[in-house]
Protein backbone atom coordinates (compact mmCIF):
# COMPACT_ATOMS: atom_id res chain seq x y z
CA UNK A 1 0.00 0.00 0.00
CA UNK A 2 1.23 3.47 -0.94
CA UNK A 3 1.23 6.14 1.76
CA UNK A 4 0.86 9.78 0.79
CA UNK A 5 0.23 13.32 1.98
CA UNK A 6 -1.49 16.32 0.44
CA UNK A 7 0.43 19.36 1.71
CA UNK A 8 -0.68 21.94 -0.85
CA UNK A 9 -0.67 24.76 1.73
CA UNK A 10 2.93 24.18 2.82
CA UNK A 11 4.43 27.27 1.15
CA UNK A 12 2.00 29.67 2.84
CA UNK A 13 2.31 27.79 6.14
CA UNK A 14 6.09 28.11 6.09
CA UNK A 15 5.86 31.80 5.27
CA UNK A 16 3.68 32.20 8.36
CA UNK A 17 6.49 30.81 10.52
CA UNK A 18 5.45 27.18 11.03
CA UNK A 19 7.77 24.98 13.07
CA UNK A 20 7.38 21.22 13.55
CA UNK A 21 8.67 18.96 16.29
CA UNK A 22 8.93 15.18 16.56
CA UNK A 23 9.65 13.98 20.10
CA UNK A 24 10.93 17.46 20.94
CA UNK A 25 13.31 17.71 17.97
CA UNK A 26 12.59 20.28 15.25
CA UNK A 27 12.17 18.67 11.83
CA UNK A 28 11.29 19.52 8.25
CA UNK A 29 8.10 17.42 8.07
CA UNK A 30 7.99 16.54 4.38
CA UNK A 31 11.51 15.09 4.48
CA UNK A 32 10.90 13.44 7.84
CA UNK A 33 7.73 11.65 6.74
CA UNK A 34 9.47 10.29 3.66
CA UNK A 35 12.60 9.17 5.46
CA UNK A 36 11.06 7.86 8.69
CA UNK A 37 7.39 7.08 7.99
CA UNK A 38 7.68 5.62 4.50
CA UNK A 39 5.44 8.25 2.92
CA UNK A 40 6.22 8.27 -0.80
CA UNK A 41 3.42 10.08 -2.67
CA UNK A 42 2.88 13.86 -2.66
CA UNK A 43 -0.55 15.01 -3.84
CA UNK A 44 -0.79 18.65 -4.92
CA UNK A 45 -3.84 20.52 -6.13
CA UNK A 46 -3.72 23.09 -8.92
CA UNK A 47 -5.99 26.09 -9.39
CA UNK A 48 -6.09 27.99 -12.65
CA UNK A 49 -6.05 31.61 -11.48
CA UNK A 50 -6.53 31.93 -7.69
CA UNK A 51 -6.49 35.74 -7.69
CA UNK A 52 -9.13 38.38 -8.31
CA UNK A 53 -9.00 40.90 -11.14
CA UNK A 54 -6.76 43.16 -9.01
CA UNK A 55 -4.31 40.30 -8.34
CA UNK A 56 -5.37 39.71 -4.74
CA UNK A 57 -4.93 36.06 -3.64
CA UNK A 58 -7.78 33.77 -2.70
CA UNK A 59 -5.84 31.97 0.08
CA UNK A 60 -5.96 28.31 1.05
CA UNK A 61 -2.45 27.91 -0.28
CA UNK A 62 -3.13 30.05 -3.39
CA UNK A 63 -1.85 27.12 -5.45
CA UNK A 64 -1.17 28.55 -8.89
CA UNK A 65 1.14 26.94 -11.45
CA UNK A 66 4.43 28.41 -10.11
CA UNK A 67 3.54 27.26 -6.58
CA UNK A 68 2.74 23.77 -7.85
CA UNK A 69 6.05 23.56 -9.68
CA UNK A 70 7.99 24.68 -6.62
CA UNK A 71 6.31 22.14 -4.35
CA UNK A 72 6.53 19.33 -6.89
CA UNK A 73 10.26 19.87 -7.47
CA UNK A 74 10.89 19.92 -3.73
CA UNK A 75 8.90 16.72 -3.35
CA UNK A 76 10.83 14.97 -6.11
CA UNK A 77 14.14 16.07 -4.58
CA UNK A 78 13.03 14.49 -1.29
CA UNK A 79 12.10 11.20 -2.92
CA UNK A 80 8.38 11.60 -3.54
CA UNK A 81 6.29 10.67 -6.53
CA UNK A 82 3.81 13.38 -7.53
CA UNK A 83 0.03 13.23 -7.92
CA UNK A 84 -1.44 16.28 -9.66
CA UNK A 85 -5.01 17.14 -8.65
CA UNK A 86 -6.61 19.27 -11.38
CA UNK A 87 -9.52 21.29 -9.94
CA UNK A 88 -10.37 23.00 -13.26
CA UNK A 89 -11.40 26.09 -11.33
CA UNK A 90 -9.78 29.17 -9.85
CA UNK A 91 -10.40 27.96 -6.29
CA UNK A 92 -11.81 25.13 -4.18
CA UNK A 93 -13.86 22.38 -5.81
CA UNK A 94 -15.91 19.87 -3.82
CA UNK A 95 -19.43 18.35 -4.01
CA UNK A 96 -21.02 21.69 -3.08
CA UNK A 97 -19.07 23.90 -5.50
CA UNK A 98 -17.45 23.43 -8.89
CA UNK A 99 -17.17 26.96 -10.23
CA UNK A 100 -16.17 27.79 -13.77
CA UNK A 101 -12.85 29.64 -13.88
CA UNK A 102 -13.25 33.36 -14.49
CA UNK A 103 -11.83 33.08 -18.00
CA UNK A 104 -14.47 30.50 -18.95
CA UNK A 105 -17.57 32.08 -17.42
CA UNK A 106 -19.25 32.69 -20.77
CA UNK A 107 -18.30 29.34 -22.30
CA UNK A 108 -20.77 26.96 -23.90
CA UNK A 109 -20.34 23.23 -23.26
CA UNK A 110 -18.51 22.88 -26.59
CA UNK A 111 -16.10 25.65 -25.62
CA UNK A 112 -15.57 24.10 -22.18
CA UNK A 113 -14.76 20.72 -23.71
CA UNK A 114 -12.15 22.38 -25.93
CA UNK A 115 -10.95 24.50 -23.01
CA UNK A 116 -10.38 21.56 -20.69
CA UNK A 117 -8.48 19.72 -23.44
CA UNK A 118 -6.23 22.66 -24.30
CA UNK A 119 -5.62 23.65 -20.67
CA UNK A 120 -4.79 20.09 -19.62
CA UNK A 121 -2.47 19.57 -22.58
CA UNK A 122 -0.63 22.86 -22.10
CA UNK A 123 -0.27 22.38 -18.34
CA UNK A 124 1.09 18.85 -18.64
CA UNK A 125 3.43 19.90 -21.47
CA UNK A 126 4.75 22.74 -19.30
CA UNK A 127 5.16 20.34 -16.38
CA UNK A 128 7.31 18.09 -18.56
CA UNK A 129 9.39 21.05 -19.71
CA UNK A 130 9.91 22.03 -16.07
CA UNK A 131 11.37 18.60 -15.34
CA UNK A 132 8.52 17.21 -13.26
CA UNK A 133 7.49 13.58 -13.61
CA UNK A 134 3.92 12.77 -12.60
CA UNK A 135 3.00 9.42 -11.13
CA UNK A 136 -0.71 10.12 -11.43
CA UNK A 137 -3.21 12.83 -12.29
CA UNK A 138 -6.77 13.53 -11.17
CA UNK A 139 -9.21 14.79 -13.78
CA UNK A 140 -11.29 16.84 -11.36
CA UNK A 141 -11.66 16.93 -7.58
CA UNK A 142 -14.58 15.31 -5.73
CA UNK A 143 -16.76 15.35 -8.83
CA UNK A 144 -19.62 13.31 -7.31
CA UNK A 145 -22.05 15.99 -8.54
CA UNK A 146 -20.18 16.86 -11.72
CA UNK A 147 -17.73 19.63 -12.58
CA UNK A 148 -17.54 23.03 -14.30
CA UNK A 149 -21.01 24.00 -13.12
CA UNK A 150 -23.52 24.53 -14.57
CA UNK A 151 -22.19 23.00 -17.79
CA UNK A 152 -21.11 19.66 -16.34
CA UNK A 153 -23.37 19.56 -13.29
CA UNK A 154 -25.34 16.38 -12.64
CA UNK A 155 -28.98 17.33 -12.24
CA UNK A 156 -31.45 15.71 -9.82
CA UNK A 157 -34.15 13.51 -11.28
CA UNK A 158 -37.14 12.50 -9.14
CA UNK A 159 -37.44 9.29 -11.14
CA UNK A 160 -33.98 8.05 -10.23
CA UNK A 161 -30.73 8.46 -12.17
CA UNK A 162 -29.37 12.01 -12.36
CA UNK A 163 -29.22 13.83 -15.65
CA UNK A 164 -26.50 15.56 -17.72
CA UNK A 165 -24.00 12.71 -17.64
CA UNK A 166 -23.40 13.25 -21.36
CA UNK A 167 -21.93 16.71 -20.76
CA UNK A 168 -19.87 15.61 -17.77
CA UNK A 169 -18.43 12.66 -19.67
CA UNK A 170 -17.50 14.90 -22.60
CA UNK A 171 -15.51 17.10 -20.19
CA UNK A 172 -13.83 14.11 -18.56
CA UNK A 173 -12.92 12.55 -21.89
CA UNK A 174 -11.34 15.82 -23.03
CA UNK A 175 -9.12 15.94 -19.94
CA UNK A 176 -8.22 12.27 -20.24
CA UNK A 177 -7.41 12.61 -23.95
CA UNK A 178 -4.97 15.42 -23.27
CA UNK A 179 -3.34 13.54 -20.40
CA UNK A 180 -2.89 10.38 -22.47
CA UNK A 181 -1.37 12.34 -25.36
CA UNK A 182 1.21 14.14 -23.22
CA UNK A 183 1.89 11.56 -20.48
CA UNK A 184 0.69 8.13 -21.67
CA UNK A 185 2.26 6.30 -18.72
CA UNK A 186 0.80 8.55 -16.03
CA UNK A 187 -2.08 6.96 -14.13
CA UNK A 188 -5.44 8.72 -14.33
CA UNK A 189 -7.72 8.99 -11.30
CA UNK A 190 -11.45 9.76 -11.17
CA UNK A 191 -12.22 11.07 -7.68
CA UNK A 192 -15.54 11.14 -5.83
CA UNK A 193 -16.45 11.69 -2.19
CA UNK A 194 -19.59 10.20 -0.51
CA UNK A 195 -17.53 7.06 -0.07
CA UNK A 196 -20.15 5.18 1.96
CA UNK A 197 -22.89 5.55 -0.67
CA UNK A 198 -22.95 2.48 -2.90
CA UNK A 199 -25.91 3.66 -4.97
CA UNK A 200 -24.19 6.90 -6.00
CA UNK A 201 -20.96 5.11 -6.93
CA UNK A 202 -22.84 2.52 -8.97
CA UNK A 203 -24.79 5.18 -10.84
CA UNK A 204 -21.70 7.28 -11.56
CA UNK A 205 -19.30 4.53 -12.58
CA UNK A 206 -21.93 2.61 -14.53
CA UNK A 207 -22.36 5.74 -16.64
CA UNK A 208 -18.69 6.46 -17.22
CA UNK A 209 -17.99 2.77 -17.85
CA UNK A 210 -20.78 2.54 -20.42
CA UNK A 211 -19.26 5.60 -22.11
CA UNK A 212 -15.87 3.85 -22.14
CA UNK A 213 -14.09 6.58 -20.19
CA UNK A 214 -10.39 5.70 -20.09
CA UNK A 215 -8.99 5.84 -16.55
CA UNK A 216 -6.94 3.72 -14.18
CA UNK A 217 -7.89 4.34 -10.54
CA UNK A 218 -11.03 5.16 -8.57
CA UNK A 219 -10.23 7.76 -5.93
CA UNK A 220 -12.40 8.34 -2.86
CA UNK A 221 -12.47 10.77 0.03
CA UNK A 222 -13.10 9.31 3.49
CA UNK A 223 -14.03 11.69 6.27
CA UNK A 224 -16.33 9.70 8.56
CA UNK A 225 -18.19 12.79 9.80
CA UNK A 226 -19.73 13.12 6.33
CA UNK A 227 -19.23 9.74 4.68
CA UNK A 228 -20.30 7.17 7.25
CA UNK A 229 -18.94 4.20 9.15
CA UNK A 230 -15.91 2.09 8.35
CA UNK A 231 -18.26 -0.74 7.37
CA UNK A 232 -20.20 1.46 4.95
CA UNK A 233 -17.08 2.82 3.27
CA UNK A 234 -15.19 -0.44 2.95
CA UNK A 235 -18.29 -2.35 1.80
CA UNK A 236 -18.55 0.24 -0.97
CA UNK A 237 -14.85 -0.08 -1.80
CA UNK A 238 -15.26 -3.84 -2.13
CA UNK A 239 -18.31 -3.41 -4.34
CA UNK A 240 -16.57 -0.87 -6.57
CA UNK A 241 -13.50 -3.04 -7.05
CA UNK A 242 -15.60 -6.11 -7.87
CA UNK A 243 -17.86 -4.30 -10.35
CA UNK A 244 -15.35 -2.11 -12.21
CA UNK A 245 -12.09 -4.00 -11.76
CA UNK A 246 -10.14 -0.88 -10.88
CA UNK A 247 -7.85 -0.26 -7.89
CA UNK A 248 -9.24 2.11 -5.26
CA UNK A 249 -7.20 4.80 -3.54
CA UNK A 250 -8.27 6.87 -0.55
CA UNK A 251 -6.93 10.12 -1.96
CA UNK A 252 -8.20 12.24 0.96
CA UNK A 253 -8.66 11.41 4.63
CA UNK A 254 -8.00 12.87 8.06
CA UNK A 255 -9.35 12.85 11.63
CA UNK A 256 -9.41 15.42 14.38
CA UNK A 257 -7.47 15.52 17.65
CA UNK A 258 -9.53 18.25 19.35
CA UNK A 259 -12.69 20.29 18.80
CA UNK A 260 -11.31 23.30 20.66
CA UNK A 261 -10.47 26.52 18.87
CA UNK A 262 -6.91 27.80 18.79
CA UNK A 263 -5.79 31.33 19.52
CA UNK A 264 -2.46 32.38 18.07
CA UNK A 265 -1.12 35.95 18.03
CA UNK A 266 -4.60 37.25 18.88
CA UNK A 267 -6.24 35.38 16.00
CA UNK A 268 -8.86 32.78 16.86
CA UNK A 269 -9.04 29.71 14.63
CA UNK A 270 -12.45 28.06 14.80
CA UNK A 271 -12.30 24.49 13.45
CA UNK A 272 -14.71 23.11 10.91
CA UNK A 273 -14.75 19.86 12.88
CA UNK A 274 -16.41 21.24 16.02
CA UNK A 275 -18.77 20.15 18.77
CA UNK A 276 -21.51 21.96 16.86
CA UNK A 277 -20.85 19.91 13.73
CA UNK A 278 -20.77 16.67 15.70
CA UNK A 279 -24.14 17.44 17.30
CA UNK A 280 -25.87 17.55 13.91
CA UNK A 281 -27.88 14.67 12.50
CA UNK A 282 -26.07 12.21 10.23
CA UNK A 283 -22.62 13.35 11.39
CA UNK A 284 -20.60 10.38 12.59
CA UNK A 285 -17.40 10.08 14.61
CA UNK A 286 -16.16 6.53 15.24
CA UNK A 287 -13.78 7.70 17.97
CA UNK A 288 -13.59 10.69 20.31
CA UNK A 289 -12.06 13.82 18.75
CA UNK A 290 -8.97 13.63 20.93
CA UNK A 291 -5.32 12.76 20.45
CA UNK A 292 -6.14 9.18 21.43
CA UNK A 293 -9.15 9.13 19.11
CA UNK A 294 -7.11 10.34 16.14
CA UNK A 295 -4.62 7.56 16.83
CA UNK A 296 -7.37 4.94 17.06
CA UNK A 297 -8.90 6.12 13.79
CA UNK A 298 -5.53 5.93 12.04
CA UNK A 299 -4.85 2.42 13.27
CA UNK A 300 -8.27 1.16 12.22
CA UNK A 301 -7.99 2.88 8.84
CA UNK A 302 -4.70 1.11 8.17
CA UNK A 303 -6.07 -2.23 9.32
CA UNK A 304 -9.16 -1.97 7.13
CA UNK A 305 -7.25 -0.63 4.12
CA UNK A 306 -4.86 -3.58 4.20
CA UNK A 307 -7.69 -6.08 4.65
CA UNK A 308 -9.58 -4.64 1.68
CA UNK A 309 -6.52 -4.15 -0.56
CA UNK A 310 -6.74 -0.37 -0.87
CA UNK A 311 -3.93 0.84 -3.11
CA UNK A 312 -3.07 4.10 -1.32
CA UNK A 313 -3.99 6.36 1.58
CA UNK A 314 -3.33 10.10 1.46
CA UNK A 315 -3.68 12.31 4.56
CA UNK A 316 -5.10 15.69 3.59
CA UNK A 317 -3.15 18.74 4.84
CA UNK A 318 -1.22 17.24 7.77
CA UNK A 319 0.91 20.40 8.29
CA UNK A 320 -1.63 23.26 8.05
CA UNK A 321 -1.07 24.84 11.46
CA UNK A 322 -3.24 27.67 12.87
CA UNK A 323 -0.91 30.62 12.35
CA UNK A 324 -1.60 34.32 11.91
CA UNK A 325 -2.56 35.17 8.37
CA UNK A 326 -3.40 31.63 7.26
CA UNK A 327 -6.88 31.23 5.79
CA UNK A 328 -8.98 28.59 4.09
CA UNK A 329 -10.04 31.59 1.99
CA UNK A 330 -9.43 35.30 2.08
CA UNK A 331 -12.49 37.56 1.89
CA UNK A 332 -11.74 37.84 -1.82
CA UNK A 333 -11.68 34.05 -2.09
CA UNK A 334 -14.97 33.77 -0.23
CA UNK A 335 -16.56 36.13 -2.75
CA UNK A 336 -15.49 33.78 -5.54
CA UNK A 337 -17.12 30.78 -3.82
CA UNK A 338 -20.14 32.76 -2.57
CA UNK A 339 -19.41 31.78 1.05
CA UNK A 340 -19.01 35.23 2.58
CA UNK A 341 -20.94 34.24 5.71
CA UNK A 342 -18.08 32.02 6.92
CA UNK A 343 -14.99 32.96 8.93
CA UNK A 344 -11.83 33.05 6.82
CA UNK A 345 -9.49 31.32 9.28
CA UNK A 346 -7.74 28.03 8.61
CA UNK A 347 -10.50 25.70 9.80
CA UNK A 348 -8.60 22.43 9.23
CA UNK A 349 -5.81 22.77 11.81
CA UNK A 350 -7.37 20.33 14.29
CA UNK A 351 -7.10 17.54 11.69
CA UNK A 352 -3.35 17.86 11.16
CA UNK A 353 -0.80 15.29 12.24
CA UNK A 354 0.78 18.06 14.34
CA UNK A 355 -0.98 19.82 17.20
CA UNK A 356 -1.56 23.57 17.41
CA UNK A 357 1.98 24.08 18.74
CA UNK A 358 3.58 22.02 15.97
CA UNK A 359 4.19 18.85 17.99
CA UNK A 360 3.65 15.51 16.25
CA UNK A 361 0.46 13.86 17.47
CA UNK A 362 0.38 10.17 18.43
CA UNK A 363 -1.31 9.44 15.08
CA UNK A 364 1.76 10.84 13.30
CA UNK A 365 3.80 7.91 14.60
CA UNK A 366 1.14 5.42 13.43
CA UNK A 367 0.92 6.98 9.97
CA UNK A 368 3.76 4.93 8.54
CA UNK A 369 4.47 1.85 6.48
Amino acid sequence: MILGIDSSTILETREAGARYFVSGEEVEPISYMHDHNGVSLLRLRLWMNPYDEQGRPYGGGTVDYPSFVKMAKEGMEKGYKILLDFHYSDFWCDPSKQFLPKAWRDFTIDQAVEGIYEYTKKTLTDIQKDGIVLDSVQIGNEITNGMLWPLGKLTPNPDGKRGNYESLIRLLKAGVKAAREVMPKTRIIIHLEKSGDQATYREFFDEVSAAKLDFDIIGVSFYPYWHGTFDMVFDNIDAVKARYHKPVWIVETSYGFTTKASTHLHETFVPLLSDNLLSQDNVYAPYPITLEGQLAFTKELFKRAKEHDVGAIIWWEPFWLPLAGLTWATKIGEEYTHETDKPTNNEWANQCLFDYEGNATPAFFAYKI
